[in-house]
């Protein structure tokens, strides 16, 4: 399923969701331009799990800490599509949360959510010498943050069956609640095997959770404002 649109107007104009999606954007077109050196700038900038668990840089040497990685690797992208699937659900999600949250409380919530996505993939795979680069775990954080806050919207989505092709809407915690399961799936598949497909399912794993129990926290202590 590809979520198109969902029918839940924001209140404001989503300026965070925006500019993480320019930032992102920019960034993808630098690498695209560094050729063949990109391999050096995202193994300079993206998560090395080996980094984090032995307190050490590995070449090619970065300019900055291993553990500030965790931070600029939510930046990184490894392909067209890639980039393209990211900014795709965070242009669908990422405003309603943002109008939820507040513009600097979702920056903060966004960023944190990619560093526990970060960390759960170093957790299982700490020997790992294969770069995390990607916006995914942040943006698993901004689902579970729309899951909880707004259970009842519609996402339009475009749906796949074998050589049918058609376009639904879906209630958000049926639509979620199905990617969730296809991402814990995939994870303990992938167990053993770092990187499986290419993609870190674990860092997908971490983020919802983080941003599903963040948002549960902020829905507590607003109590009946939401």
């Amino acid at each position: 399923m590809i979520p198109l649109r969902d029918i839940n107007p924001s209140r404001s104009f989503p300026l965070v969701t925006i500019s993480i999606i320019i930032v992102c954007v920019l960034v993808f077109l630098y690498q695209v331009l560094l050729g063949p050196y990109n391999f050096v700038f995202v193994h300079q900038w993206g998560v090395i799990p080996y980094e984090i668990t032995h307190g050490t840089d590995i070449p090619p040497y970065a300019p900055v800490s291993p553990y500030l990685k965790l931070i600029t690797y939510q930046y990184l992208h490894g392909s067209f599509f890639h980039i393209f699937g990211n900014m795709l659900f965070l242009w669908v999600f990422g405003d309603n949360v943002e109008d939820k949250l507040g513009k600097l409380n979702f920056l903060l919530f966004y960023t944190l959510c990619g560093i526990f996505a970060g960390l759960l993939q170093v957790i299982f795979y700490p020997d790992s010498k294969v770069p995390l680069i990607g916006a995914s775990g942040s943006i698993s954080g901004v689902l579970g943050a729309y899951m909880v806050f707004f259970p009842r919207a519609r996402i339009v989505s475009l749906v796949f069956l074998v050589f049918w092709i058609t376009i639904i809407e879906l209630p958000a915690v049926f639509w979620i609640g199905f990617w969730f399961f296809a991402q814990a799936f995939n994870a303990l598949v992938s167990i053993g095997h770092p990187g499986a497909g290419g993609i870190a399912w674990f860092a997908h794993v971490g983020g919802f959770l983080a941003g599903f129990f963040i948002a549960r926290s902020f829905k507590k202590e607003r109590g009946a404002v939401l």
